[in-house]
């Protein structure tokens, strides 16, 4: 019985030499019998040579691996290479084909093959080029530990299956990038579905359900019928149906930033009214559910803030005639603000009767003649200061209610007492003639009949909100937002609101449990969420305030569990922070010179020649790197069913036309759902 010896068996997939060694580049001469098309020497049909394909070079530790950038011939003026020389034959010009490798990394053979990252070791020129064997490149191909979930095949081998570890996917951030009709959509559906499926089939014993949470954003509307085939999977929009949920997301919910994005608000005095207006609503001030008794305390606790607001500002006793002024207006308004009520207390009655009598008084004898007008002295002040909080403490008010309000707890309140809050909070600051323009946007917002029910429960507990969106305890929770149907003036706030609560979540959890609680964030068309822009502004609008709270979340949220997966089709329009913080790329077809040349400058990778297949690139093909992936890969996605894609199919014009598929339009019900 013959065998091969391992000389024989390294000359069979001999294909060249090493020509020229640099740290990042290997060319190579061909061998003139080296195959043109098909080779057989690894005993199986394969295609070679062949762009982004890998072949081997022999070094101590096992094989240097290299990936095929370009593929040449040179044709030369007369031979120079020996063995081709007969002296009673003219001896004609003989062309030469050459490659170039990019080194990606090292194959060691220790019982069984495997590829690690980096060259430690580099090939000398006149070193032998081989073909890999179908071990050899299948161990190259699915190289990584922890490949537990199932993604799509290797186009460079068949049957070879590229496997993704979930703790590097989602851990540190996936960007999803390619044209339209690439394949981006069904590549981002396909992720989720199948590293659920793959979860349950590793369910630790005595679970009977997953503890993932997924959190998708999709402002297109596709993916509402993709996963009504998972129980877990809650669909939310502006209108419920059968199938989808009402969307909910209070306006208590909202933080200062996200309403002074909203609003548009200036830093200097629409800013502070809003604050000032936010930590009265914060603190309870102006509730139509509370008592009598209980809604005066709450006034007075505004009007202790502020007279001691007015101390510190000196503006009883100031030297410039208007402020001085603007306190005795004060004055009057806060005497028609205490009244007494025939449910009080004989004690609360009478500590009113007293209030009201000093503010009188000093009505009175700083507005009339024979004395400085309008200049009151400090005795007087702290006099008025006093006899306030004792009509406090009668209504039942307590030391700890005075300590500070912070303005972004999320407190319920009303839109309408939020408005008068901001009139009050204006006058108090003297920022009334600013607020107009803040005060109508507000009322449109609550008023929009499509937009009522989405920001104004306040029925709903912070608690209830959390387990609904975010997913309650030991809970797999698939959660899809269609904000589709949003006015463009609200999405991105609503879209920023419900991401910075997932944050601020997660990061409070690990406060307390002192572990993180993993959350996938996944952003569909994240060009209109995570948008450059100009940071030399004044005021920070909607637009602005989104791509911040997606930049701290990239920068950040690892640590608290929070892993995004982006989506867009203009990588060009996107953050920079937050494409610099992605570690792995899952990339389809891209056509665009400027969106090519981002993701080469962004990649970790020296992979430029690959990326120059991004034009060409077949739908449902990809180009997997970065963190999750041991090397560059080009992975033909799996397949997907119908019922199971995003609806993001390319129209069919010509059936349609031809009635071939047939479309009946009733404009009346569109017209009526649009206007009512």
């Amino acid at each position: 019985m013959s065998s091969t010896t391992p000389i024989e068996s390294l000359a069979s997939l001999r294909i060249g030499t090493v020509e020229y060694v640099s740290p990042d580049e290997f060319k190579i001469l061909l061998d003139t019998d080296t195959p043109d098309n098909i080779a057989l020497n690894t005993g199986l049909p394969r295609p070679f040579p062949r762009i982004n394909g890998y072949l081997l070079i022999p070094i101590d530790q096992g094989f240097v691996v290299g990936q095929i950038t370009w593929i040449t011939i040179e044709r030369s003026n007369f031979p120079v290479r020996k063995g081709f020389k007969d002296f009673g034959l003219i001896d004609l010009p003989f062309p030469l084909r050459k490659l170039c490798l990019n080194p990606v990394g090292t194959l060691s053979n220790n019982k069984e093959f495997k590829f690690t990252r980096g060259v430690e070791c580099f090939p000398s020129v006149g070193d032998i080029v081989l073909l890999p064997t179908d071990e050899q490149l299948r161990s190259i191909i699915e190289a990584g530990g922890n490949r537990r979930v199932y993604i799509g095949n290797s186009v460079l081998i068949s049957g070879a299956q590229v496997k993704i570890d979930p703790d590097k996917l989602f851990g540190r951030h996936l960007a999803v990038l390619g044209n339209t009709g690439s394949g981006k959509s069904c590549s981002v559906a396909g992720l989720i579905r199948w590293s659920l499926e793959n979860a349950k089939k590793e369910l630790a014993d005595g679970y009977e359900d997953l503890n993932s949470r997924f959190i998708l954003l999709d402002p297109n509307g596709e993916y509402s019928k993709a996963f009504t085939d998972m129980q877990q999977a809650n669909v939310f929009s502006i209108e419920s149906t059968d199938t989808e949920m009402l969307l909910k997301v209070p306006l208590w919910l909202w933080n200062t930033e996200e309403w002074c994005g909203f609003t548009k608000a200036t830093s200097k005095t629409q800013r502070p009214t809003i604050i000032h207006a936010l930590k009265g609503m914060r603190a309870g001030i102006s509730n139509n559910t509370l008592s009598k008794e209980h809604a005066l305390n709450t006034y007075l606790r505004t009007l202790i803030v502020s007279i001691q607001y007015s101390m510190a500002e000196g503006l009883p006793w100031s030297p410039i005639y208007s402020k001085k002024k603007g306190f005795y207006d004060l004055l009057s308004i806060w005497k028609s603000g205490i009244q007494t009520d025939d449910t009080f207390s004989i004690p609360l009655k009478k500590s009113i009767d007293k209030a009201e009598s000093l503010l009188e008084s000093m009505i009175a004898k700083y507005g009339g003649p024979g004395f400085h007008p309008y200049s009151y002295t400090r005795e007087d002040v702290s006099g008025l200061l006093d006899c306030i909080y004792e009509v406090y403490y009668m209504s039942g008010g307590s030391d700890d209610q005075l300590l500070p309000i912070d303005a972004d707890a999320p407190k319920p309140f009303l839109g309408t007492d939020f408005i008068s809050a901001i009139q009050a909070s204006a006058e108090l600051l003297h920022t009334t003639e600013y607020i107009d323009s803040t005060i109508n946007l507000i009322k449109a917002l609550i008023n929009d009949t499509k937009l009522k029910d989405v920001v104004s429960d306040t029925n709903i507990t912070l608690k209830e909100w959390l387990e609904t969106y975010i997913g309650k305890n030991e809970k797999n929770s698939l959660t899809i937002i269609d904000l589709s149907l949003l006015p463009t003036h609200v999405i991105t706030t609503i879209t920023a609101v419900v991401s910075r609560l997932v944050f601020d979540t997660l990061q409070r959890y690990r406060k307390q449990t002192k572990k993180c609680l993993p959350t996938v964030l996944v952003i569909e068309e994240a060009h209109h969420f995570i948008k450059r822009y100009n940071d030399d502004t004044d005021s920070m609008g909607a637009d602005t305030l989104c791509c911040k709270v997606f930049e701290r979340i990239a920068r950040e949220g690892r640590k608290f569990g929070l892993g995004m997966i982006i989506s867009s089709q203009r990588p060009s329009e996107l953050s920079p922070t937050v494409l610099s913080q992605c570690n792995s790329f899952l990339i389809h077809r891209i056509s665009n010179d400027r969106d090519q040349e981002l993701v080469g400058r962004l990649l970790p990778d020296n992979m430029k020649g690959m990326l120059k297949e991004l034009p060409s690139l077949p739908s449902q093909n990809a180009i997997l790197l970065g963190w999750a992936s041991e090397l560059p890969i080009l992975v033909r996605m799996r397949f997907l069913p119908e019922e199971q894609r995003p609806q993001s199919n390319d129209p069919d014009f010509w059936d349609v036309w031809t009635c071939h598929e047939k479309r009946f339009v009733d404009w009346d019900v569109i017209a009526k759902e649009w206007q009512k």
